[in-house]
């Protein structure tokens, strides 16, 4: 077995695991969380710290964020959080979510006409006496982020595109 030399397993171990977490998402995805960790970065040292937490944060508007939930934030990190492990993270996060295709066909199979949208009622009368089901919190939440069309009809697709990549599509 062939390994890596000394230094290069070392400076795995720094950036917080291998390269590997590149290859879990899509260019474009990179790309967005690379935007993302560059506007954290308020002092762009490279290194996301409590101070630039608070500082974004206060940015959003949360001024009175405590000194324990900063730090309770960064600790989720095994070390410091550059941009290698901000993205290990997301990997983390997102490992138990499907791919975009297969999540797309799940909903397919309760669109026949293959329109792209089901009805309003339908879906939540699924999500709320299947399985794991919906609160009606979380189904008001759903509305909130993705509010049918006039006819009742909620875009599946952008649903789909919003759990794997964390944002509404651009209209092209």
């Amino acid at each position: 077995m062939v390994s890596a030399p000394k230094k290069a397993k070392r400076r795995q171990q720094a950036e917080g695991g291998s390269s590997n977490v590149f290859s879990m998402f899509e260019q474009s995805q990179i790309q967005e969380y690379k935007e993302a960790f560059t506007i954290i970065d308020q002092n762009r040292d490279g290194i996301i710290s409590k101070d630039d937490l608070r500082d974004v944060l206060a940015t959003m508007g949360q001024l009175n964020v405590k000194n324990e939930e900063l730090e309770a934030m960064v600790k989720e990190a095994s070390g410091p959080i550059n941009f290698t492990v901000f993205l290990t993270m997301f990997g983390e996060k997102l490992k138990g979510a499907d791919p975009e295709d297969v999540i797309v066909s799940a909903f397919k199979v309760l669109d026949p006409e293959g329109t792209g949208t089901i009805k309003k009622e339908f879906l939540e009368e699924l999500l709320t006496t299947q399985c794991d089901r919906f609160t009606a919190e979380e189904m008001t939440n759903l509305w909130a982020a993705f509010p049918p069309d006039v006819a009742g009809n909620v875009d599946y697709k952008n649903i789909c595109y919003v759990i794997t990549h964390g944002e509404e599509k651009e209209e092209e």
